[in-house]
């Protein structure tokens, strides 16, 4: 994803100006955000236009080759546009910053992620601010990068697994859960905003807490764990949609399936029916090369396990293929799995060797066109399986937000989409709605990964 600022704020002609680039997966949204709400809070304003501002930010990616390519041609663009520069974000953190460096020598400053007083520090060094307090005021839950009715949620920072095709934890550490009280107060903020959907994110949502042994700390004046359970109950009384994202298989998800029922089942409760889940692989051996926990047959398991608790249950995932030594039976045994387990959501990728990850140093790996053709029989296995799921949803009644509304078309997502990666609700009378609408719906037609409906059952909340 990739996001740029075009923001201006009236009177503001001798205020600093900065250009923002903003790139990279939800998290790295959120930095961006951090590194916005200061900018704003001190008196700076942001441009879309390189010629207008007096620098320009860019928030990289570095996880694997194509984003470590995208962010390279941002900064390339932006110093060829404006010159002065600050990168930040995951690629900054590769060789502390020598990386960036090396190709670009000329920037300003690097830094690695979730790094908002060291990119303050830099543009404060490079583009001196002139502040007025008492004008330039910002709303409590800060500047949002997404639309106004929904807003990610980052719970945690780093992580504690070291799986073989991953250089997140050498960019962003160990797991840091931040604690309750704080997400809860910040997540109560955005909803008093008017934001509709909370997109709960981190790089391993199960494991929230661990690093504060679920230290005890307060919501609403009551003691309240530090977990992923009593996170979900207490974002669940607020009104608002909580879609957990990132959540790993552990036995302890299982707790949070009830809350998930409730919401199914039309109580005031709103932790969605929707766990994205990354298992990666069903093949034990393939596993253990990655490093993951789980194995594909206990997986089975609890996906049964979850959805007897909760039929309306909708899991996604993710899926690499051609990993280094996969075999044809191994890449088969996936495919199996791909059908028993009927998941909702799938993504998948042809295993590409990422700088820094343990895995390029497995034996076997497999050339470019195999990779390919199992990531396409992968998808093909698995849009007739998500067609047939959806298919079976025609002439429901379904929950839905709009996101936007086009010529007589409103475009809104089910409690089963997430935004920018699962599918859309295409509402044919839907000229009436507007975005942020939470309406009922009745679903009249399916295609491969999206559902047409009509508007009934209820009116706009």
């Amino acid at each position: 994803m990739s996001t740029s600022i075009r923001t201006s704020a009236a009177n503001t002609a001798t205020a600093p100006k900065v250009g923002f680039v903003s790139l990279g997966c939800p998290k790295a949204l959120v930095d961006s955000e951090q590194v916005l709400t200061r900018l704003k809070a001190e008196g700076y304003v942001t441009v879309g236009d390189y010629a207008e501002a007096d620098l320009v930010i860019v928030n990289t990616c570095g996880f694997i080759d194509d984003a470590v390519n995208e962010s390279l041609d941002a900064i390339g663009e932006a110093m060829a546009e404006n010159g002065k520069v600050i990168v930040t974000g995951c690629l900054g953190a590769r060789d502390n910053g020598a990386f960036i460096r090396t190709r670009h020598p000329k920037v300003l400053a690097v830094t690695g992620p979730h790094a908002p007083n060291e990119v303050m520090h830099a543009v404060h060094a490079h583009l001196p601010r002139a502040h007025q307090p008492f004008v330039d005021l910002i709303p409590d839950h800060g500047v949002k990068l997404t639309p106004k009715h929904y807003a990610y949620l980052k719970i945690s920072e780093g992580c504690n697994h070291r799986c073989s095709f991953c250089i997140i934890p050498s960019m962003r550490g160990d797991l840091v859960s931040r604690p309750i009280g704080e997400v809860v107060r910040e997540a109560e903020s955005l909803v008093k905003s008017g934001v509709r959907e909370l997109l709960v994110i981190s790089q391993d949502t199960s494991a929230y807490g661990v690093d504060l042994k679920y230290r005890t700390d307060f919501v609403g004046g009551r003691p309240t764990r530090t977990r992923m359970t009593e996170l979900a109950q207490a974002l669940g009384e607020l009104g608002a949609w909580i879609r957990l994202h990132y959540v790993y298989p552990y036995p302890s998800v299982d707790e949070v399936l009830p809350l998930m029922a409730e919401t199914a089942l039309a109580s005031k409760r709103r932790v969605l029916p929707y766990l994205d889940v990354p298992f990666q692989h069903a093949n034990p051996r393939i596993l253990k090369l990655m490093k993951r926990p789980a194995t594909g047959e206990k997986n089975i398991e609890r996906i049964r396990a979850w959805r007897a608790v909760c039929p309306e249950l909708t899991i996604r995932s993710t899926f690499i293929v051609g990993f280094p030594g996969e075999t044809e039976a191994e890449f088969e045994e996936l495919l199996d799995f791909l059908v028993e387990a009927q998941l909702d959501r799938v993504g998948c990728f042809a295993y590409s060797p990422v700088a820094g990850a343990t895995a390029n140093d497995l034996p076997g790996a497999l050339p470019d066109e195999v990779k390919e053709d199992r990531r396409a029989r992968f998808m093909e296995v698995q849009a007739q399986i998500s067609e047939s799921r959806l298919r079976a949803k025609i002439g429901r009644t379904i929950e839905v937000i709009v996101d936007d509304v086009q010529d007589d078309i409103a475009v809104a997502r089910s409690w089963a989409d997430a935004p920018e990666i699962d599918g859309l609700v295409h509402i044919q009378d839907g000229v009436a709605l507007s975005p942020g609408d939470v309406v009922t719906v009745r679903v009249v037609e399916a295609t491969e990964h999206d559902l047409i409906a009509v508007t009934g059952g209820s009116d706009a909340k």
